[in-house]
């Protein structure tokens, strides 16, 4: 998400049915919604722990890392955005962060099973353990390559971004601890944000949305192991995708509703099995969550043999000198020269979710052997793991930092030959390789700034 397609909100007709259906929700608060959907959207960010980042003091209550900003800046404009140093996200999905805290602190396997862009698997990569493994999920692949992006910007090395259909998880029965599914629906609650989900707004795009998600979470639900906890979501307002389907979990899927302390919080509404955000009650977008905790299926996950042949042994003096916590980065996978880093407490995990997904990235990619020499990757420069000590450092200023961003040569005759990290107002953007008379720009050519600034 880079705010460059952000379009503010037209006033257009509401479905008459859309009228009707919400109106029995809301009663005489009905209007105060019409009014709010008249108003610009608040702009709302979550702070990377990579970097001490604080944009404004005016903080999202229940997310200690998200903050509103005033207006709504050209993102892409900004270093600090393609670092990674913050993630764009709409605030009242933010709440995760306050579950998260409540009942995911002693996960050790999660799943985000329909996770792009990245928002909510970003945000539980830094409220889960470093200790907890998270799969972060994309059916579609286009938006799985986006998806991985932004978990690469983000840096943790205690992920994988997989690109499967919800039925090929069955393969993994018992296998996860906790699993978030953000479904996808008919996008009630971003109508201020997105006109275009007014227009496409039916009754029977409704209940499709609702079939749909009913289908996913029986295709996934094996997955999750008894007392697993599962975090249902949905951006609408119906009851039909809301709680007519966490009913339907209950008591076809057998699972048992956990309550959500918002003791401290104004505005959020207690419905009869979840939690629901109005845009003329709290500064968000409409939002629906629930939490519940699967009563039957099986307890454990039965792990078969594992194949070691992918793991390696890398020579100290290449991967380890630009590790931090040299001890827990010990295990590797080679993948046609490609080295990825892990913790080596996921070893058997990663083999095992290798072997039954596709994985499209994992861990930290650092990069890759070219003969005798070591290339790092740009996944490395961004990620958490680096050790900035064991780098030659080019502190650059916005316009270099922007020519860097596009892709082009920078000239550097002051520094040594070799790999060098770009970095600005103290947070890593990538690396270059200087050859003297030049320097060749490392940066990916996909994610580069194609706008004019």
């Amino acid at each position: 998400m880079d705010g460059t397609n952000f379009r503010p909100f037209i006033p257009m007709n509401l479905p008459h049915p859309f009228v009707i259906r919400t109106r029995e929700i809301l009663g005489e608060e009905f209007d105060a919604l019409i009014a709010a959907l008249q108003q610009t959207p608040p702009t709302s960010i979550r702070s990377n722990d990579k970097i001490e980042y604080i944009p404004s003091e005016n903080q999202v209550d229940w997310c200690s890392s998200g903050y509103y900003l005033q207006e709504r800046p050209l993102f892409t404009a900004d270093p600090l955005f393609h670092a990674g140093a913050y993630y764009v996200q709409e605030a009242s999905s933010m709440f995760l962060c306050a579950i998260a805290e409540q009942y995911l602190t002693n996960v050790e396997k999660m799943l985000d099973l329909c996770a792009a862009p990245g928002g909510k698997s970003t945000l539980l990569l830094q409220h889960l353990s470093t200790k907890s493994l998270l799969v972060s999920n994309e059916i579609v692949s286009s938006r799985a390559n986006i998806l991985a992006e932004n978990i690469i910007k983000w840096g943790n090395p205690n992920v994988l971004v997989t690109n499967n259909e919800p039925h090929e998880f069955k393969n993994l029965s018992g296998y996860f601890d906790a699993m978030l599914i953000d479904a996808p629906c008919s996008g009630e609650g971003m109508f201020r944000k997105d006109p275009n989900a007014i227009s496409e707004w039916s009754e029977n795009n409704v209940k499709m949305c609702a079939e749909r998600q009913r289908q996913i979470l029986q295709d996934v639900w094996e997955a999750l192991k008894t007392d697993g906890i599962l975090i249902y979501s949905t951006c609408t307002f119906n009851r039909l995708e809301n709680e007519e389907n966490v009913k339907w979990i209950c008591e076809e899927l057998g699972a048992k509703l956990l309550p959500v302390k918002i003791d401290n919080y104004q505005g959020i509404v207690i419905s009869d099995v979840g939690y629901r955000f109005y845009p003329h009650k709290i500064k968000g977008e409409g939002l629906f969550i629930a939490v519940l905790q699967k009563t039957t299926g099986i307890s454990h996950f039965q792990k078969s043999k594992i194949d070691t042949k992918k793991i390696i042994s890398v020579k100290s003096d290449i991967i380890h000198p630009f590790l931090l916590n040299e001890k827990n980065q010990g295990y590797y996978i080679d993948d046609k020269n490609g080295i990825s880093a892990f913790d080596k407490s996921f070893e058997k995990d990663v083999l095992i979710l290798q072997n039954r997904l596709k994985v499209i990235y994992s861990g930290i990619f650092c990069g890759e052997m070219k003969g005798k020499d070591f290339i790092p990757s740009p996944a490395l420069a961004l990620s958490k793991v680096l050790n900035h000590e064991s780098c030659e450092i080019v502190d650059v200023d916005y316009q270099t930092a922007i020519r860097f961003l596009r892709n082009e040569t920078l000239n550097l005759p002051e520094y040594k030959r070799g790999f060098l990290l770009i970095i600005h107002n103290k947070i890593a953007l990538g690396w270059v390789k200087n050859v003297g008379n030049r320097s060749n720009n490392l940066y990916p050519k996909n994610w580069k700034i194609r706008m004019k600034i």
